[in-house]
């Protein structure tokens, strides 16, 4: 896929359909007959992608021009406490750019890491050395903006980060900074504020390929519990969508959540509305 002119809205993982079985190819297919644009693989407990199912999920990638990103393992901590398990996370992490690359993924989405008992500026500073170590082979390092007060990952944080080195780019997850937040983004000033932001830190190019989720949440005061449907959430998803259309935002809308791609059509459709 060449460089991206409008916003894309895909899902998170593989479609739930009406009982089909799906498979990461077959999934790509029936996504795009639904009108869908992109699906964010799950590397979250292994490297799904291999030898023997790539060839097939590339082809049904190339025919429908199709958005592919991944979300890497849920075991990574670039801030751990022991220096072998920072070595292991930054492996978990060259593993999934190495299965993502076989597909031709655009981006792997992953949370940093964890303050454990370090402070604010020693993690930040222990975060960026190992980002800065990982090789850069055409796959964006997405850092995701993280939904409990415990990950490292505020938008600022990442922001940050990103200027320094430039093989990261972000990840908004606008329900995990509401969640995080203790339902903090109520209204469209709220999604504005974070997109100038981005601006004004950034530039207008970190809009123009920005790779964001999107879902309803369950939170309570320490933070993001659980995925809900957009519809039996508090997530104001109209007035984020308003919001990325007024700032001309383009790349790719992953919605997350138990109804999957019903959610994501949702999103697209009032998206296409505005």
């Amino acid at each position: 896929m060449s460089a991206i002119n409008r916003l894309l809205f895909g899902i998170s993982g593989l479609p739930i359909g009406n009982g089909q079985k799906f498979n990461y190819a077959s999934g790509i297919n029936y996504l795009k007959e639904l009108g869908l644009d992109a699906m964010e693989l799950l590397f979250v407990r292994s490297v799904n992608v291999s030898d023997k199912n790539k060839d097939a999920i590339l082809k049904n990638k190339l025919a429908n021009d199709f958005y592919l990103s991944a979300h890497g393992s849920h075991y990574i901590n670039l801030n751990a406490d022991e220096l072998e398990k920072q070595e292991e996370s930054i492996r978990r992490i060259l593993d999934a750019v190495e299965g993502l690359a076989k597909v031709q993924g655009r981006s792997l989405i992953f949370h940093p890491g964890y303050y454990l008992k370090d402070s604010k500026e020693t993690t930040y500073d222990t975060i960026r050395k190992n980002l800065s170590r990982m090789p850069y082979n055409g796959i964006d390092y997405r850092l995701e903006t993280t939904g409990k007060g415990t990950q490292f990952g505020t938008l600022q944080e990442l922001v940050s980060l990103c200027k320094e080195i430039s093989s990261c780019k972000l990840c908004v997850d606008f329900a995990h900074i509401h969640a995080r937040n203790n339902g903090s983004l109520k209204d469209y000033d709220d999604f504005a504020k974070i997109l100038q932001y981005i601006i004004d830190e950034l530039g207008q190019v970190a809009l123009d390929d920005l790779h964001i989720h999107m879902g309803g949440v369950k939170y309570s005061k320490k933070g993001e519990q659980n995925h809900l449907p957009l519809e039996e959430s508090d997530f104001n998803f109209n007035a984020c969508l308003k919001a990325l259309k007024d700032f001309d935002v383009k790349g790719c809308v992953i919605c997350e959540g138990p109804r999957v791609e019903n959610d994501a059509l949702l999103l697209k459709r009032v998206y296409e509305n505005l």
